[in-house]
């Protein structure tokens, strides 16, 4: 088929890295497309992906171009070929992909003519976020209308975007192959009284009932509530874990059941995009249907159990906070009320639940439209009418301002200390936030609400870092100060009340 929309619908575990550059070369080669660019949704696991791909097609023709890039592995001329995407494979993530598209510095826009003719791999696409959904899906639009570029959706999870017509996008893996019949390997059980609650107490009590079970839960506060309840060899996954400790953790999990040791997990959502582990039970805190199927495939992911794996959905004592999280609770329980229910396993239901939640959420960032003259509805103001947008009328600083995957805003980076990240921090005092320290310290980070943030200073856990030569000016470099704020169990520890007593002995 010609350039342009495909989606890649398989269940989660079936295959779809692989088979989704299969698919690329292929279409590649027979449309005399330039390159393929592999999108990723999280640096968590972007490594593993280009490992894969490595070891396929050799080291010389993947390019890695992520903020968690080892600066070791970086030379004059792979620098330069990650600003330009000067390769034949590339390997990013939807945050460097999309925000370059609406950045409005020459740096950030440097690589853009190599998108055209390519094909364009998204990974996980319905983890684009909700708030740009509108924004991502014409900017995939229009490179597939006019600059020959092809994009595959990868997902078990396939969604509605806004503005694209669905009859326009091709699926790779026909409805005749019954995928999501065929490689059924869990059963999911929903609760049966969504009004009443379970304490973490009794969430405990099950999960002890089991050797080798995984429980994902819906934020961090929940998983050190749950992690405390725990018997002492639990293993403990979130974001309040730099990505150096998180890698490890998963290491250890990966090992753990290889060896068919006992094993206990209690983890956030973060566990539920590509992380290739297999559990035989699976608990999982009531959320959307995304969520909830991608954390079905932890759950006997090798198709190596006699019985279907069992995949529990639990009410948790309480509701996730506002926002998306709740709004996906809220069009999950909308498709259980419907006569029948839901069907996890017939891939109509999933277009349905994003059907349900975007109804909710009402804005995918429509805003967008004034500012990249897409024609908008006239508007009548002091008895005369006007185009809001003219067409072609493009408002570069507005949009780029405005599109942010990540929300600055809301969060701040925290330099925390764990493994070989001390030398790190003492060269960061002595020589300020060069280029290569401040990489190398990207692996020893976590992202921290700005007014946990407050909290931590407050307490003396965590100081803003005084740059030489500017100390009178606020460098927005935030480090762990005290020794037991960070915990190799849990990470760094949010909800603490203060310091302990060993922190006040001198």
């Amino acid at each position: 088929m010609p350039p342009g929309l495909f989606s890649l619908t398989v269940p989660t575990g079936g295959g779809k890295t692989l088979s989704g550059t299969a698919f690329a070369f292929r279409h590649a080669l027979r449309h005399g497309l330039k390159r393929i660019i592999y999108v990723i949704p999280y640096t968590s696991i972007i490594e593993q992906t280009a490992d894969v791909l490595r070891d396929i097609l050799g080291p010389d023709n993947v390019l890695e171009h992520h903020s968690n890039f080892d600066p070791d592995k970086e030379t004059r001329q792979s620098r330069l070929a990650s600003e330009n995407w000067d390769a034949p494979v590339i390997v990013t993530t939807s945050v460097q992909f999309f925000e370059s598209l609406y950045a409005c510095k020459s740096s950030r826009c440097r690589k853009l003519h190599n998108i055209a003719e390519s094909v364009v791999i998204l990974d996980e696409v319905q983890l684009l976020p909700s708030k740009l959904l509108l924004p991502c899906a014409e900017a995939m639009r229009q490179l597939a209308s006019h600059y020959r570029v092809s994009f595959v959706l990868s997902t078990a999870t396939q969604l509605n975007l806004p503005g694209i017509d669905t009859a326009s996008i091709r699926e790779i893996a026909p409805p005749s192959l019954d995928l999501y019949h065929r490689l059924k390997r869990v059963r999911i059980e929903f609760p049966v009284d969504r009004n009443t609650r379970k304490t973490w107490d009794e969430i405990a009590a099950e999960l002890c009932g089991h050797e080798r079970v995984l429980c994902v839960v819906n934020t961090r506060r929940d998983c050190r509530a749950l992690f405390d309840k725990m018997p002492e060899d639990t293993i403990h996954l979130s974001a309040s874990m730099c990505g150096a400790h998180r890698s490890r953790v998963i290491g250890e999990i990966k090992r753990k059941l290889a060896d068919g040791e006992p094993v206990r997990v209690i983890s956030t959502q973060l566990v539920e995009a590509g992380v290739d582990i297999d559990f035989p039970v699976v608990y999982r805190a009531f959320t959307g249907l995304a969520s909830i199927a991608q954390s079905a495939g932890r759950c006997n992911r090798e198709g190596l159990l006699p019985e279907p794996g069992r995949v529990i959905v639990f009410m948790p004592p309480e509701q996730s906070p506002k926002g998306e999280l709740l709004q996906g609770e809220y069009a999950m329980s909308d498709l259980l009320d419907r006569p029948g229910g839901v069907d996890p396993d017939e891939v109509s239901s999933f277009p349905d639940y994003f059907r349900a939640l975007h109804h909710r959420i009402q804005n995918l960032g429509v805003e967008f439209e004034s500012w990249l003259g897409v024609p908008v509805p006239l508007e009548f103001r002091n008895g005369t009418t006007r185009r809001i947008a003219e067409p072609m009328h493009y408002q570069f600083r507005e949009a780029a301002a405005a599109f942010q995957m990540i929300d600055d805003s809301a969060q701040a980076a925290v330099i925390v200390r764990y493994g070989g990240s001390d030398a790190l921090i003492a060269s960061l005092r002595a020589a300020g936030p060069k280029r290569d320290i401040m990489r190398r310290l990207q692996r020893f980070t976590v992202n921290v609400p700005k007014k946990k943030l407050a909290e931590l200073i407050e307490k003396g856990l965590v100081e803003e870092l005084c740059v030489p030569k500017k100390p009178d000016i606020p460098s927005g470099i935030f480090v762990q100060t005290m020794p037991s704020a960070y915990s190799e169990r849990f990470g760094l520890d949010l909800f603490r009340d203060g310091l302990s007593i060993e922190d006040n002995i001198i």
